[in-house]
């Protein structure tokens, strides 16, 4: 970290109290989420830290909860909110092989069709 200020959205770097600040909610509310296993934060001893995904996470969580969504249905969509994100970078990986390919090829076909002279 540099000044403080996480360098990704990843890194736990917030306390509760500050966490829970920046997510509008009561810390204790933080507390509940991840006791029913909703939000994770990393922890450094006995102190929970958050970081910035988790922080969205929990205000999505509490959206959903204003929603009417019951706990499972919550860890459902999370779930199912995980494994596109992971299947959309899964897509990109093979989109960028597919474009090498096609690049590869038709130098190659441009290598095979030039006239010798």
């Amino acid at each position: 970290m540099r000044y403080g200020v996480p360098q990704d959205e990843n890194t736990p770097a917030y306390v509760i109290s500050v966490a829970a600040e920046m997510a509008e909610m009561h810390p204790q509310t933080l507390r509940h989420y991840d006791k029913m296993g909703l939000v994770s934060p990393s922890r450094s001893g006995r102190q929970r830290l958050y970081s910035l995904r988790d922080i969205a996470l929990a205000r999505y969580v509490a959206a959903l909860v204003k929603e009417g969504v019951n706990h499972e249905g919550i860890k459902r969509i999370i779930a199912l909110n995980q494994e596109v994100g992971e299947l959309k970078n899964q897509l990109a990986l093979v989109t960028e092989r597919l474009n090498d390919f096609e690049h590869k090829d038709r130098n190659t076909k441009l290598a095979v069709y030039r006239p010798r002279r």
